[in-house]
């Protein structure tokens, strides 16, 4: 999965080709091409287990509620945009943000996430790069 700011299409081709499947949503740093055909936000199935996708969660106060909210079927949702990691409970939801293995801006370290998933128990690490 990843949570968008491909940048470009062929990035997007580079990353497809290394497998597995790749489940993208576009970012506000992507190029007109890609924001014309990747969604702004979706659901995607994994092992049973619903995760929502959006790169921009909006602002930072409320954001696990409002995410909560819109993605109520999930068990989790990974967004993007700011590049800060975070894994956090809330209510029914893990809501994840892997940070950037490439751009840290004000992140403490380049990451990323990797999501276990067991039955409907999803377990995620963050990994520093």
């Amino acid at each position: 999965m990843h949570a968008g700011d491909f940048v470009s299409a062929q990035f997007l081709e580079q990353l497809q080709k290394l497998g597995p499947p790749l489940a993208g949503v576009c970012g506000n740093m992507d190029e007109q091409a890609l924001k014309q055909t990747l969604p702004r936000q979706r659901v995607v199935e994994v092992d049973g287990v619903q995760i929502g996708m959006v790169h921009d969660a909006g602002p930072r106060e409320r954001r696990e509620a409002r995410l909560a909210a819109r993605f109520e079927d999930c068990g989790a949702v990974v967004y993007g945009h700011t590049h800060v990691p975070q894994v956090e409970r809330f209510q029914h939801l893990w809501v994840l943000n892997p940070g950037s293995p490439t751009e840290r801006r004000s992140a403490p370290a380049h990451s990323m996430i990797i999501l276990s998933i067991q039955g409907a128990r999803i377990t995620p690490e963050l990994v520093m790069l």
